[in-house]
């Protein structure tokens, strides 16, 4: 089904299942009984809502712009019940709550982009859109008021207010008095003082906290594992994106205020060198202002735009832009947008209120005839999220907005709502896109847009990428800069097993390899043996256009099933506590574990194995699960292991995905090849044991053949 058709939210909806899944606009403002509880009501396969009071308006569900894919939802397993007994809960003055039962031992996940931990239970986690996130309190640039939990379903609460989840931790008040007791030894350490107390587990229950709402939407997804429900929730978004094969090379951006010709001449040095890109990126300097932005080229540094992205064609890379939401005054889009924007200015340009329609038209239309036509591929949509916390440039959560929103709804749906402005230009033109932005939220996974961030610390970008298979969301750990060699190719290798592979050049004039010192970059003061570091990086960049048939056969599936292609192990073992609770290592697709190294930690690691038998990717050496295995700290190689039986096949290294060499795949299969490599119908590599021989079969356009197949392990 094309994202076009997806789209069309009525076809193919009964009357009665579209209300259910899309809602019924504003709700009474009839009295409300104190304490509410609601049947689950079935909308879809496996998915039901509760209804307790009067929901907003404005909420996730209620504004999606992508169909559920039922179909698909509908090929799942079968749920005869709801897995969970009904909510319960209460409105106030305050606002609504809900309370959602959890059993003893159960593990929680989710809550969308989280930077500082993995499970949730215990925790107290605010939904709460920042920039900035600087402690494990759950805000972050795309809270998700959506978690799965390790008995196997999923919940999401459908308010765009910035809601706080009590995931546990908070007990019911004790009623009878007790006999006096001797209580032993006080706590003397934090550990034991703050550890979880058994006995309380039983009690535990999620508390959900919706501030200013009377009411709320309940969803509830089957299972029956956490892998289903998540895969449940994907298809209840719309599906997954299949990102064109370009948008998974490599990227580059260059510096912000680079001119058309300092662009050029890069990536020329780029092709002659023969290091891999696809995507060139541009930052502010293209535009004649950038805070705010007016979304009209920089003449003194791009003359001729037209002509500079013909120039990039040539070169085959696709142009992505840099810009913000925010427009300025002088912009040729301000005065058809004053009047759809709020009351509240940022950077001295106006808030669109992408939660109108019209609004949405009226601003895509122009990035379309202007940008789009000329032949830019994507953009990059920066601090659409807030950070009024540390920095305080953004909007206020008092704004108005004259869609009916105020300012806390619309940070919360801000950066969704922005996406499909312009993912729908791309539809009208019937053009595959892939993009970078700062905000997201809850439906997400069907916007073919990856997450990225300010944030720079390495461990918290991996922290990240872990968590964001949870909530259909893609990361992106971008490289910047780095503190050493080791640091550099460590976050290079974490990158390139990333959804989207970038280096973003955007204060430095030369690539990091070059000179990792930022004011000698900008000097132009390179280093004596940058080559070395060069060549090395060249290897690493390689390596992602080795497995870019990997990575389009896990997006396809996303797209088709909702199996996310980059997710915790937690999602594949959730019954194997030491594995379930690992932070640093992620799967990419269905048998790639990837578990990277860290600047400075000379004596390795260790990594928790997940049951069954493993090969080294780079080996082939076996490698037996459920144990516990050492790594060394090469600088060679980032750890990434196969699952016996995987047959895996790699394309040549090219300087693009342009490149129709990039077709001639060298096929390793790692032990006796019973997992066959399947990418979406159009490719299928199979291993024949007894025979000692592999066998490919194809259809469509694309002509695939095979230089050699090699047996590991």
């Amino acid at each position: 089904m094309t994202n076009i058709n997806r789209r069309q939210l009525g076809k193919g909806l009964a009357g009665g299942l579209a209300a259910g899944l899309l809602g019924t606009g504003r709700s009474s403002a009839a009295p409300r009984p104190s304490q509410i509880d609601a049947a689950w009501t079935p909308v879809a396969p496996g998915v039901w809502k509760s209804t307790l009071g009067s929901p907003e308006a404005i909420t996730p569900v209620k504004g999606r712009l992508v169909a559920p894919k039922l179909t698909a939802l509908g090929s799942m397993q079968h749920a005869d019940k709801p897995p969970l007994a009904v909510p319960v809960g209460s409105v106030s003055a305050r606002g609504v709550s809900v309370e959602l039962p959890l059993h003893t031992n159960e593990e929680i996940y989710g809550f969308g982009l989280q930077f500082f931990s993995v499970q949730q239970r215990g925790k107290k986690r605010v939904t709460r859109v920042n920039a900035d996130p600087h402690m494990d309190t759950g805000d972050s640039h795309a809270p998700v008021p959506f978690y799965v939990t390790s008995h196997g379903y999923g919940v999401l609460i459908d308010t765009a207010r910035y809601a706080t989840f009590y995931c546990g931790e908070t007990k019911p008040k004790p009623t009878q008095a007790a006999a006096a007791v001797n209580s032993g030894d006080v706590p003397t350490t934090t550990t034991e003082l703050y550890s979880r107390n058994p006995a309380d587990e039983a009690s535990a229950k999620v508390l959900v906290d919706v501030p200013a709402a009377q009411g709320v939407d309940v969803y509830l997804f089957a299972g029956p594992t956490i892998l289903e429900a998540v895969r449940r929730y994907n298809l209840f978004s719309g599906g997954g994106i299949a990102p064109p094969e370009w948008g998974l090379g490599f990227w580059y951006r260059t510096q912000s205020n680079a001119t058309d010709k300092q662009v050029l001449a890069l990536m020329k040095e780029f092709r002659e060198r023969n290091i891999p890109c696809d995507v060139l990126g541009l930052e502010a300097g293209w535009q004649t202002h950038a805070y705010s932005c007016t979304y009209a080229w920089h003449k003194d540094r791009f003359p001729d735009p037209a002509s500079f992205v013909r120039q990039a064609k040539a070169l085959d890379l696709h142009v992505n832009l840099w810009e913000h939401a925010f427009i300025h005054p002088s912009s040729p889009v301000f005065t058809p947008m004053v009047d759809l924007a709020g009351d509240k200015g940022v950077w001295g340009g106006l808030v669109p209120d992408f939660e109108d329609p019209h609004a949405r038209k009226v601003y895509g239309d122009y990035q379309g005839k202007a940008l789009l036509d000329m032949g830019i591929d994507g953009f990059k949509l920066d601090e659409c999220d807030n950070s009024d916390y540390t920095r305080g440039w953004s909007f206020p959560e008092l704004s108005k907005f004259p869609s009916g929103a105020d300012g806390e709804q619309m940070h919360s749906i801000f950066g969704l709502r922005y996406q499909s402005a312009l993912w729908d230009q791309f539809e009208q033109r019937k053009r595959p896109t892939y993009c970078l932005v700062r905000s997201s939220g809850a439906l997400a996974a069907p916007y073919p847009f990856v997450l990225y961030s300010d944030l720079y610390e390495h461990r918290q970008f991996v922290r990240a990428l872990v968590n964001s298979g949870f909530s259909g969301l893609l990361w992106c750990p971008e490289v910047r800069d780095a503190k050493s060699d080791e640091d550099l190719i460590r976050r290079l290798q974490t990158v390139v097993f990333s959804p989207l592979a970038m280096i973003n050049g955007w204060y430095i004039p030369n690539p990091p390899w070059k000179q990792l010192d930022r004011k000698k970059n900008n000097a132009n003061e390179l280093m004596p043996q940058w080559e070395s570091l060069e060549a090395k990086c060249r290897e690493i960049i390689g390596w992602r256009m080795m497995i870019v048939p990997y990575l389009r056969a896990a997006f396809a599936k996303y797209a088709e099933d909702g199996a996310p292609p980059f997710r915790a192990l937690a999602l594949d073992w959730p019954d194997q506590p030491e594995v379930a609770k690992i932070d640093d290592a992620w799967m990419v697709g269905d048998r790639m574990l990837v578990a990277p190294l860290f600047a400075g930690e000379t004596s390795g690691r260790t990594l928790m194995l997940p049951p069954g038998t493993w090969h080294d990717f780079w080996t082939g050496t076996v490698m037996h699960g459920g144990t516990k295995v050492q790594i060394a700290s090469s600088f060679e190689k980032i750890p990434v292991y196969v699952k016996a039986g995987s047959v895996m096949p790699l394309a040549a290294v090219t300087n693009s995905t342009a490149d129709p060499h990039r077709r001639q795949l060298t096929v390793q299969v790692f032990g006796d090849g019973s997992l066959p490599f399947e990418m979406a119908g159009s490719l299928k590599l199979s291993w024949d044991q007894a025979a000692k021989k592999g066998s490919l079969m194809q259809s469509g356009s694309e002509a695939y053949t095979v230089a050699s197949w090699s047996v590991k392990g």
